[in-house]
């Protein structure tokens, strides 16, 4: 098969979509030797990633990055010039594509919760997610939350529905060197034991609700010094809101924004933090629980959505609309060293059952059967 692969999110700080592309992409090359692949990409990061690392790989920049003029003009013109088997796109692809499509919808975020996205980007995924859907010669999500959504929101038949869980990769694992830890805190400006999150900042990770449990628990525990509360990713649409709740509950001191990590940073973040907390109410998958728990963090999360599905038994869940619920949640994690290396070591085993090359060969099934249903 010729399989062509919009990878236009790899370089451009896009957050879960570019982490999903670049580890398909290297599982994909891990185990199929056979098929050729073509990489649309339109930034530099990714050309110098991926370029001549494997014979069956071709890398080619599409510009301009703005998808308002690459999907529907300069993708679908590459397309008709060298023709493929298989597209595969995250959510778009081009209105009027040569050859089978398959998109990988992660989320119907923009469809359910409107608010927490600004007016372009939900106008544009309203127009044309829904129609890349209908159209596709099949689907592939990353959680079976997910699956009946899209089925039920969009109505369309589960069987072309494909779930591919995603996993941490195994660039992570559990950091114990001390003068690494130390040194990440020095780089992040963190001056002792901290409480992590990660996710951009946006409504729908629910920071503020965290920030608000924070500010109760300091206020509970004032002769306690507690561990500072690290924020990190970058900035994204109605940031202010989180970062003026920090200022309006009097612990801005406390808590450390760190703007978007390197990937090469990630690890030592994890494994030195206390606990992770991933507040968000609304997610196709979670994938930082999974990487944080494969470095060893006792995780907290929200117990809504697919998050549940993610976490299995091995983290703490709480009501992420409720505060109190997760000021309970970090009282108890904070209070009980026994509970927290609990929590540790069933997170490393759950993390342990989940493989990005499990998720390309199931990727690589669908992409068959999309080629197939063309023939």
């Amino acid at each position: 098969m010729r399989i062509a692969i919009d990878a236009h999110s790899v370089g451009a700080r896009l957050g879960g979509n570019e982490t999903y592309a670049i580890n398909l992409i290297e599982a994909l090359a891990a185990i199929d030797q056979t098929n050729l692949y073509t990489l649309y990409v339109t930034k530099r990061e990714a050309i110098e990633r991926f370029a001549d690392r494997w014979p069956n790989f071709t890398v080619k920049q599409t510009l301009p990055h703005t998808p308002l003029v690459r999907i529907p003009l300069t993708l679908s013109r590459e397309l008709r010039r060298y023709p493929v088997d298989v597209l595969h796109v995250q959510y778009t692809a081009p209105p009027l594509a040569p050859c089978p499509v398959v998109t990988t919808i992660h989320d119907l975020a923009f469809e359910h919760l409107p608010e927490t996205f600004n007016r372009r980007s939900w106008m544009q995924l309203r127009l044309t997610v829904r129609r890349t859907a209908q159209k596709a010669a099949q689907i592939i999500t990353v959680s079976e939350y997910s699956r009946q959504d899209i089925s039920k929101t969009y109505k369309i038949r589960p069987g072309r529905i494909t779930v591919t869980p995603e996993a941490a990769s195994e660039k992570f694992f559990p950091v114990t060197d001390g003068s690494e830890l130390k040194t990440i805190r020095k780089t992040y400006g963190i001056e002792r034991d901290y409480i992590f999150s990660l996710g951009s900042i946006q409504p729908r990770k629910n920071l503020i609700r965290l920030i608000e449990a924070y500010s109760r628990l300091r206020s509970s525990s004032a002769d306690v010094k507690l561990p500072q509360l690290v924020l990190a990713g970058k900035r994204g649409w109605l940031d202010n809101e989180t970062i003026h709740a920090a200022e309006r509950e009097s612990v801005a001191g406390d808590i450390v924004f760190t703007g978007y990590v390197a990937e090469e940073h990630l690890n030592a973040l994890y494994s030195g933090a206390t606990c992770f907390v991933y507040p968000s109410y609304f997610e196709g998958f979670g994938l930082p629980i999974l990487e944080a728990m494969q470095c060893g963090s006792p995780v907290i999360a929200g117990n809504r959505t697919s998050i549940p599905e993610v976490a299995g038994e091995a983290a703490l869940l709480f009501d992420p609309f409720d505060t109190d619920s997760l000021v309970a949640a970090l009282q108890r994690l904070l209070g009980d060293p026994d509970y927290r290396a609990t929590l540790s070591a069933k997170g490393l085993l759950r993390a342990s059952a989940f493989s990005w090359k499990t998720t390309a060969r199931l990727t690589l099934e669908v992409y068959e059967r999309a080629a197939r249903a063309k023939a």
